[in-house]
Order: structure tokens, then sequence, then C-alpha cells
């Protein structure tokens, strides 16, 4: 038995994040847009391989984020101690409320306790945005969940529900029922983001609680 822990132990001690960029910027969208926070993008997603090629066929077939590698800026492999220390270390320095956004790609397919624990230790609040597909572990202090399909929808409760807007097989009135606290409509990026922006203000004028969340960093040209 002690020889199993230690195996254990010694796997749990090793494991390696794969990190597609950290950067300190604004939160752009949801309840915390205008809030400074420190992105870390994870690398890799369920819903799509992040090759153009597979676009088509994926699941989520308009995502607008680089999340494929670990090329980014201050990206690479990291095990919980040193991703604690570089996030840490691009916070400015003596600043309270530390806020860190766990993104991706989809984060909880790393995401773990060990991290959580880590980041915590530092001081930080930790948000995380995911597709919903992957229970969310404990200790999250503020999550965001942003469904793309029903049939992989797990995380059916969480801080705020944002949806992208319009999609053809998800609708507004299928989620505001469920526990969240509070529930944004996004419109969809690309060529149609004018109309789908239009649609998005008038479906929450016509439906409370729904809100409108405008990917503000979009509109002031940052990260």
């Amino acid at each position: 038995m002690t020889e199993h822990r230690s195996i254990e132990h010694m796997s749990d001690t090793l494991k390696k994040y794969s990190i597609k960029e950290v950067f300190y910027t604004l939160q752009g969208e949801g309840l915390y847009a205008g809030r400074p926070a420190v992105f870390c993008r994870f690398s890799g997603c369920n819903f799509w391989t992040g090759l153009e090629k597979d676009r088509k066929n994926a699941i989520c077939h308009f995502c607008d984020t680089d999340f494929k590698g670990i090329n980014g800026k201050n990206g690479g492999k990291f095990d919980s101690d040193s991703l604690g220390d570089l996030i840490n270390s691009i916070w400015p320095m003596g600043k309270a409320h530390k806020f860190v956004v766990c993104t991706g790609g989809e984060p909880l397919l790393q995401l773990d306790k060990k991290l959580i624990d880590a980041f915590h230790a530092l001081g930080f609040e930790i948000a995380v945005e995911t597709n919903g597909s992957v229970l969310a572990p404990e200790g999250i202090d503020w999550l965001t969940v942003s469904p793309k399909d029903a049939g992989y929808f797990k995380q059916r409760s969480g801080n705020e529900l944002k949806l992208v807007f319009p999609q053809k097989s998800l609708t507004p009135g299928m989620f505001d029922q469920l526990p969240f606290e509070h529930f944004f409509l996004q419109p969809m990026d690309g060529p149609e983001l004018a109309s789908n922006t239009k649609a998005a203000l008038r479906y929450c004028l016509e439906n409370p609680p729904w809100k409108l969340s405008l990917q503000t960093h979009k509109i002031l040209g940052i990260e």
C-alpha cells in the first residue's frame, strides 16, 4: 500500500500542464468585463482540433481562438508550482485582488485540484471558462459555462451561462431555468456580427434575465 501511494504521489508531482499562452489583460466578456486578469489559456479542446481543415466538421466550428500547441506568449509545459509562479510574476507586484482566468480550448481537460490549490496558495481568485462538457472540480471561484452542443452538456450549474448567439441547435430557452446566477447572450463573431448583435440585443430586451455580453477586448483592440 505504501509503495502504491508513493507511485501515485510521484505521478501527481510530475504532471505537466500544456499551456498555449499566459498574458495580463482585462477580462473582455461576461459579468467581470473590464476586470484586470491574468489569462491562462490551456492547449487543446475536445470540440475542435484547432486545425482549419477540421473546422467544418467540428462540434464548435465557429471558434475564434488559437489554442493549438504551446507556442504562444509564455506558453509551454508546466507543473503546478512553476505555472503558479509564472502567473504570479505577471500580476502587478504588490497589488491585491489577484484574478486568473483559466480558458482554452477547454481548460477542464487539464485543470485539477492540485493546480487550483497552487493558484489559491498564491492568493488568486480563479475563474474558468468551459464549454460544459466536463464536470468542474471543486474550488473554482467563478465558473462560466458556454455550451456548444446539447449532447455534451454536463456542467449544468455555475455562476454564469454565456451562450454564443445565434446557434442553430441551441436556443436560450433551453438553459434559462438552470441554476446559474447570470445569463448572457454573446453575439457570434464573423461576417454577420452586426445582425447577430441586433438579434441578441432584441432577445435580451424581450426576455429578462438574459443580458448582453460583448467581446469588449476586440472592441478595445487588446488581447
